[in-house]
């Protein structure tokens, strides 16, 4: 059996939170949590997820993933494609709900 560590997201400026592992990218842990974040391509080619990293640290599996070294430093992310390494707080003013199933 893998165990895996276990971080809490924080999507701002909503203020919503999910927990999520360093197995799952960013973009289908926060589908699993009922959290829509933007995307098109997921493989990290298109840049519509591209959103700020706040605070956190993260990690790709692919060498380069679709954003400038300008990107990079100003703190942007591809959520597609991003694993989390700690907690993380991002910036996604673009972030809706979606309908849960009770």
């Amino acid at each position: 059996m893998i165990f895996h560590t276990e971080f809490t997201v924080r999507i701002e400026p909503k203020g919503w939170t999910f927990k999520t592992s360093e197995a799952v990218p960013l973009l289908e842990a926060a589908r699993r949590a009922a959290v829509n974040l933007p995307s098109s391509c997921r493989n990290g080619t298109c840049r519509t997820c591209m959103c700020r990293l706040l605070s956190g640290q993260i990690r790709y599996q692919i060498e380069w993933p679709g954003l400038s070294s300008d990107e990079k430093k100003d703190g942007y992310i591809l959520p597609c494609i991003a694993y989390p390494q700690s907690d993380l707080v991002i910036e996604e003013p673009r972030a809706t709900a979606l309908p849960t199933s009770n």
